[in-house]
């Protein structure tokens, strides 16, 4: 939008990737991530999205009750 102002070169959305691909650089360099590191965003991630779950389902009690019922009649229904 151009009515925003632009952000300094050193603010933390703003860094670009320094091998020229103009991607933003998520991580602090070239350095491959490790099967622990994505173990431990993965289980963020998760955990946020049970997180995000359950609040749906507090603010949509109907919408979650009938999900619910829709999931259990799958389950009963499908054979092994």
């Amino acid at each position: 939008m151009p009515d925003l102002p632009d952000l300094p070169e050193d603010a933390p959305g703003n860094a670009e990737d320094t091998r020229g691909t103009g991607e933003p650089a998520i991580r602090g360099g070239a350095v491959p991530e490790t099967d622990a590191e994505r173990r431990r965003r993965r289980a963020q991630f998760l955990r946020d999205l049970a997180e995000a779950r359950a609040l749906r389902a507090r603010v949509q009690p109907r919408r979650a009750k009938a999900a619910r019922l829709r999931h259990v009649l799958r389950m009963r229904t499908f054979r092994w």
